[in-house]
């Protein structure tokens, strides 16, 4: 007797797909009528499932973690991995098998921002949606399948990192701290900032604030303040007619001779380049 009914489409990505794309392995749905262990390992792969109904138990990073309906769990299939629906109630799943350009960077990026990888999301139907589209587009297997997928499985990892942080309760957490000092930046990136500055506002220390930020946007917190400056004399440099001193002056820079420098650096050109071609 069968452990569980399945729907499933194998998928063989083109080159081209397997170069430039995030691509589908394998998706599909999943009933389990029966305990029954899936095991792997050295599989490259990434596998993304929402258990739609039941319970069951996943091992992963060796450690067993029970699972139930409305959870989503997302894993690296190098590693060794099992999971098993409960005998009492199965589970239902959907799921991908997927790999491609960016997949492996995008997974550890997510770990490294101190996410889970399971996690309960607030809008589930996101996910379901997202997996829906994704099965019928390798169902329908139109001349636009492999872009599409590449977008289905985009959005689901988008997902991914937008919803698989709970809403905070009681103490005030470092990463909702990092979004205020991030929004600072932005509204008052036209003025002298320092470390000592920003630790001494949002009550953090210079040291913490500086590795924690770098964890979680990928940038230094001071390559991003320039960023920052950087777009908005960019912007002034399109729609004013401002001098590129001005313009210095108002983006938080030094002087004029070290706005060229550092503009140069970003855009290979001058600011006065920049404007001639925009």
């Amino acid at each position: 007797m069968a452990k569980s009914t399945s729907n499933r489409i194998i998928s063989t990505p083109s080159a081209y797909a397997k170069e430039h794309y995030l691509h589908v392995q394998e998706v599909g749905t999943l009933q389990s009528l029966e305990p029954h262990i899936s095991k792997r390992q050295n599989l490259n792969s990434y596998l993304f499932f929402v258990v739609l109904d039941g319970s069951g138990k996943v091992f992963y990073e060796n450690k067993r973690h029970s699972i139930s309906a409305g959870d989503c769990i997302w894993i690296d299939c190098t590693r060794p991995y099992s999971h098993e629906s409960s005998a009492d109630d199965p589970w239902s799943l959907m799921w991908v098998h997927f790999n491609g350009v960016m997949a492996e960077e995008y997974y550890n990026n997510f770990i490294r921002h101190g996410n889970s990888f399971l996690f309960r999301p607030r809008n589930l139907v996101a996910f379901t949606d997202a997996l829906t589209q994704l099965y019928q587009t390798q169902q329908v297997k139109s001349v636009f399948m492999e872009l599409l997928s590449n977008k289905y499985l985009t959005d689901i990892i988008t997902l991914c990192y937008t919803e698989s942080r709970p809403e905070h309760e009681g103490e005030y957490s470092i990463s909702e701290k990092l979004i205020q000092i991030h929004s600072y930046l932005e509204q008052h990136y036209n003025e002298k900032i320092t470390l000592e500055k920003l630790s001494e506002r949002f009550f953090i220390s210079k040291y913490h604030l500086s590795r924690e930020y770098k964890k979680i946007y990928g940038i230094t917190l001071f390559h991003d303040l320039t960023a920052k400056r950087i777009s908005h004399a960019k912007s002034m440099l399109r729609f004013s007619d401002d001098s590129v001193e001005s313009i210095a002056n108002a983006t938080g820079f030094q002087d004029a001779g070290y706005f060229i420098k550092v503009f140069r650096k970003s855009e290979n050109m001058t600011p006065l380049e920049y404007r001639k071609k925009w």
